[in-house]
């Protein structure tokens, strides 16, 4: 039975591979505490369709290049936001409705009067 791995996409950059990080946690033997080994295997996607950060299942096949040992399987959660993406440039309002939301705040705001000083 072929061994199968769940994990994120680090990168898509090559053609037709993927290189899938799968994160473990394991027990330190002699302090009993728990912390997380990572492990970066590459896998061949035929048809380009994973991106980076989509959640997969790769499983064990048969050597297809120097460093591919895997394959993938399925696509089990599409990533929120891509690698190449900023969540500033996600969560930004469109130009117009800035210039409105600019607009209604300069109304409202009115220059505060500072009180005068009296001189003696």
């Amino acid at each position: 039975m072929a061994k199968t791995h769940t994990g994120t996409v680090a990168s898509n950059k090559t053609d037709k591979t993927i290189v899938v990080s799968v994160q473990t946690s394991k027990i330190h033997p002699l302090y009993r505490k728990r912390y997380i080994y990572t492990k970066r295997f590459m896998a061949h996607d035929e048809k380009n369709e994973a991106k980076e950060g989509d959640k997969v299942l790769i499983s064990e096949t048969k050597p297809i290049s120097a460093n591919k040992r895997f394959k993938l399987d399925k696509i089990l959660e599409k990533a929120v936001i891509r690698g190449e993406q900023t969540v500033e440039a996600i969560t930004a309002e469109p130009e117009a409705e800035k210039s409105k939301a600019e607009k209604k705040t300069a109304k409202t705001k009115a220059p505060k009067e500072e009180p005068k000083e009296e001189t003696k």
